[in-house]
């Protein structure tokens, strides 16, 4: 029954943690790999460093919320609608598309 989630591979569920500075704030997020592999991929699709990708999310989220709450699982939210977005039939779409769609 559990066959497809006890075989992935450890690395995807081993965390990891990542120095990085948002708008001049230094800060550290640990995540698992397979949500930092999504957050590269992500990031790559926009043109942009995972850093300057994360930073313009963090802004955007302030923007519309005004304020920040638990940003690492902000990030493993937005991984997850990613992946269900990526996966639908129609490939052809904007991450930007997906966050909005998120809220």
């Amino acid at each position: 029954m559990c066959h497809l989630f006890a075989h992935q591979p450890q690395r995807d569920y081993e965390s990891q943690t990542r120095s990085l500075r948002i708008d001049g704030h230094c800060t550290s997020i640990r995540l698992e790999m397979a949500f930092w592999d999504t957050l590269e991929e992500i990031a790559a699709k926009e043109g942009m460093s995972v850093g300057k990708f994360l930073t313009t999310l963090y802004n955007e989220v302030l923007d519309h919320h005004g304020e920040v709450n638990n940003f690492a699982s902000l990030l493993r939210c937005s991984c997850l609608i990613y992946r269900s977005k990526s996966t639908a039939p129609v490939t052809d779409f904007k991450v930007a598309a997906i966050l909005d769609a998120a809220e």
